[in-house]
């Protein structure tokens, strides 16, 4: 198996399994959701579109960001810790986001498509050597400045190759990174500290979160691995 990297900027060329990270924090946000219940969660590009679509789909609930923070209309933001006090039973979610959701958008010519963080690391790998790729393609969101991403998908590649590395430094390197810093300022409560817990728990989860496409919208779903 090889590994490969890329960024938003190029993943629109990657093909064959890709997956998707974004520790800081759609899709560790994501997998917080799914433990509350949500039954499907619908990646877009833009805040327009999450909001035309929340228009059209009964029980549906918009989620994300635009600069770290909720725009108008949409009905949760982008914190484990606050996506933690809500009970989503059964609720479709619409989550636009700056880096992880723009990633997924953007791999267009991926076969294989998963989202994935620190939470759900385990139960990917799994999901990932049942179906034994040849490659496989990190998406690196927040871009390689942005130490989290990077970290997650080193560690996501450790374990592909049948290692079991020290968790603790690839854990520092989140807290160490550039976008955990408006975590760690206490004039900034919009930014829990607490969400810095939440997005490295290592293998929260025991399910994955595939996204598939179907007329060009993009569906993600928290599934069990059965190894």
């Amino acid at each position: 198996m090889k590994f490969h990297y890329t960024t938003l900027e190029t993943c629109h060329t990657a093909s064959g399994l890709v997956i998707v990270i974004d520790v800081l924090r759609a899709f560790s946000n994501a997998a917080y959701a799914f433990s509350r219940g949500a039954k499907e969660i619908m990646l877009v590009s833009t805040v327009e579109e999450a909001l035309a679509l929340k228009a059209q789909i009964l029980n549906a609930k918009a989620m994300g960001e635009v600069g770290g923070l909720p725009p108008a209309g949409f009905d949760f933001g982008n914190s484990p810790t606050q996506i933690l006090e809500e009970d989503l039973t059964g609720l479709t979610l619409i989550q636009r986001t700056g880096a992880g959701t723009q990633g997924a958008v953007r791999c267009v010519n991926a076969d294989i498509l998963f989202a994935t963080s620190f939470v759900v690391v385990d139960a990917t790998v799994d999901h990932v050597l049942k179906i034994a790729p040849p490659e496989v393609i990190f998406v690196i969101t927040g871009g390689y400045n942005n130490d989290e991403d990077l970290s997650c998908a080193e560690y996501l590649e450790a374990l592909l190759k049948g290692q079991n590395p020290d968790k603790q430094p690839f854990i520092k390197r989140v807290y160490d990174s550039k976008d955990a810093e408006v975590h760690l300022n206490p004039n900034l409560p919009e930014f829990p500290k607490s969400d810095l817990d939440y997005c490295t728990r290592i293998s929260a989860f025991d399910f994955a979160m595939p996204i598939t496409r179907n007329n060009n919208q993009l569906t993600m779903q928290a599934v069990k691995s059965t190894r």
